[in-house]
C-alpha cells in the first residue's frame, strides 16, 4: 500500500501537478494608501457627475465659514447692534399719537423675519427673527440665526422673551406673513404664542394709502429709497434668503448668509424710521 502511494506522487510529480496537499495561498495585495481629502472630493465628484470649479480647488477648510454675534446656545446664534436714532424718529422719542391714544415708543417692537421659503404654510420655518426697540434714544438691535434645524425651538424662546403684554408690534407686511408663519412655528413647537393679543400696526397698509401710484410699488426697499433716502448696496434680495441659509448648512460659504443679516437688519432700521413719518402726517 505504502509501495503504490509512492507511485501515485512520483507520477503526479511528473506530470507537473502539485504534489502539496495544501494548495499555495495567493499573496495579500500591499494595503492601499489613505486617499486624501482632495482625492475624496474628486471622487464624489466624478461619481455624481459634477464638473470641478475652474481655478485652483480649493479645500474644506478654506470656505469661509465665519458667522456675525455669539452662539447663545447649540446651532442659535445672537447679533446686536445699536444704531442712533434718526432725526425724524427723535422728535417722537416719547411716544406718537394713533389717533385713538398715544403711544409709548418704547413699548414698539420692530420685527422681521427670514425664512425657508415664501409660500408659507407648516413647511416654511423661520431661519433667522429680527428684533429693533428704541431704547435711551438709540435703536437696539437683535437678531437671532439658527445653524442647525433642531435650534428652532430656542429661537422661539428666545424671541418670546422680549415680547411682553401691553407691547405694540410694527412690521411690514407682517400680519399677512411674519407673524401667521410664527404662530404656525409656535404651535407646532408646542409653546404658546406670545404675539397672541397685541396690537399691530402693520406699515404696508398705511404706506399704500399715502403713497399709491405715486412710486413703481410699495415694496419696502423703494419706500426707504425715496422716503427715507436710504440706497443698498451689495444687498441680497429676500427671494435668496432660503439658498443662503441651505447653503452654509450643506457646508458652503457664510458669505450670502452675512448678507442676509444685513438685509434683515436694513429692513427693521428702515421700520423704525418709516413708522414716525407716516405717525407724523396721521396714517398709522
Amino acid at each position: 500500500m505504502t509501495i503504490a502511494l509512492e507511485r501515485i506522487r512520483t507520477l503526479r510529480q511528473q506530470s507537473g501537478q502539485v504534489t502539496s496537499s495544501r494548495a499555495p495561498q495567493p499573496s495579500a495585495p500591499p494595503p492601499a494608501a489613505p486617499r486624501s481629502a482632495a482625492h475624496t472630493v474628486e471622487d464624489l465628484r466624478r461619481l455624481l457627475r459634477v464638473r470641478a470649479p475652474t481655478g485652483v480647488a480649493r479645500t474644506m477648510t478654506d470656505v469661509d465659514r465665519t458667522l456675525p454675534g455669539e452662539e447663545i446656545a447649540p446651532g442659535l446664534r445672537l447679533i446686536e447692534t445699536t444704531l442712533p436714532c434718526d432725526p425724524v424718529a427723535q422728535q417722537l422719542c416719547g411716544a406718537f399719537d394713533r389717533r385713538e391714544a398715544m403711544i409709548p415708543t418704547r413699548d414698539v417692537l420692530f420685527f422681521d423675519t427670514e425664512t425657508t421659503g415664501l409660500a408659507g404654510g407648516t413647511g416654511t420655518r423661520a431661519f433667522m427673527i429680527g428684533t429693533a426697540q428704541w431704547r435711551d434714544g438709540r435703536l437696539h438691535v437683535r437678531q437671532w440665526l439658527i445653524t442647525m434645524l433642531s435650534a428652532e425651538r430656542d429661537l422661539l424662546d428666545a424671541f418670546a422673551a422680549t415680547v411682553y403684554p401691553g407691547m405694540f408690534l410694527a412690521s411690514y407686511n407682517g400680519k399677512s406673513y411674519d407673524a401667521p408663519l410664527l404662530a404656525t412655528r409656535f404651535r407646532l413647537a408646542r409653546l404658546r404664542n406670545p404675539l397672541t393679543g397685541l396690537d399691530h400696526i402693520d406699515l404696508l397698509y398705511p404706506t399704500r394709502r399715502s403713497y399709491r401710484g405715486r412710486w413703481e410699488n410699495c415694496r419696502l426697499a423703494t419706500i426707504e429709497r425715496q422716503v427715507l433716502g436710504v440706497v443698498r448696496e451689495d444687498d441680497l434680495p429676500g427671494s435668496e434668503a432660503p439658498a443662503a441659509w441651505l447653503g452654509y448648512l450643506r457646508g458652503g460659504s457664510a458669505r450670502n448668509l452675512r448678507r442676509v443679516a444685513d438685509h434683515n437688519r436694513q429692513d427693521l432700521v428702515s421700520l423704525a424710521g418709516l413708522l414716525p413719518r407716516l405717525a407724523g402726517a396721521g396714517c398709522a
